[in-house]
């Protein structure tokens, strides 16, 4: 009985999320609706849900995907991933600029997580943080991924993450929503304001178009997380 209860809840948790991330905002009427809950056991679930990361509350009260959801979805969809979607992009940007080229996604409370990289061709360059988190706040990647992109749908950063080094970064948007950032990470002597717009209206343009534009074979970058 005990083990029978716990795939009940189980799948009304699930199907709660699923109703989530289907909608992409929903309040508790709404969502226990949906699944055919009450009010009180809907609430009990999305709340634990929301401590786990998978949901969020927004201010005026309704539930939407959270970051955990997002990040498990980029990183458990295998060879034919975000990241190898990216990788064609990430390297042309790359012999284009010569900079180092990241690849982030939401992570964790208030932090992005670097899960790919192609390496700049200069012999001064950013070198991997793949895996590593990156503060949402003060880093050009997580104004994107929080939707603070300037009105031409880029973010430049200097000093942020790291003194002496600036990030400029565009969303990647996938039904609607923010999904992951794309960024050129610079060490800021060879970077002034006019190439730093130029790079963040090409890396506009690309993430646009990151689902339609072909740009040679999918294959993993030289370093992800897809192979840690």
């Amino acid at each position: 009985m005990a083990a029978d209860s716990s795939t009940r809840t189980v799948e009304r948790a699930l199907a709660l999320l699923s109703a989530v991330c289907t909608d992409g905002s929903l309040s508790l009427s709404d969502a226990a609706r949906v699944v055919d809950l009450s009010a009180s056991t809907a609430l009990r679930l999305l709340r634990t849900l929301e401590g786990s990361g998978f949901v969020t509350r927004e201010p005026g009260g309704n539930f939407r995907p959270g970051a955990r959801v997002i990040q498990l979805g980029a990183l458990a969809l295998g060879q034919e991933s975000l990241v190898s979607l990216c990788t064609p992009h990430m390297k042309r940007l790359v012999a284009e600029t010569g900079e180092s080229c990241y690849l982030s996604i939401p992570g964790p409370g208030e932090t992005g997580i670097y899960i790919a990289i192609v390496e700049g061709t200069h012999s001064v360059r950013h070198t991997s943080w793949v895996g590593r988190s990156i503060p949402l706040e003060g880093s050009a990647a997580g104004e994107v991924l929080t939707g603070g992109q300037n009105h031409r749908g880029f973010a430049i950063v200097r000093s942020g993450v790291e003194d002496d080094v600036t990030a400029v970064a565009a969303p990647i948007v996938i039904g609607g929503r923010i999904v992951a950032a794309l960024s050129i990470v610079v060490p800021s002597y060879r970077l002034d304001e006019k190439k730093a717009q130029e790079i963040g209206e090409e890396l506009v343009r690309v993430a646009d178009n990151i689902l339609t534009e072909p740009a040679g074979n999918h294959e993993v970058p030289q370093e992800s997380m897809e192979v840690k």
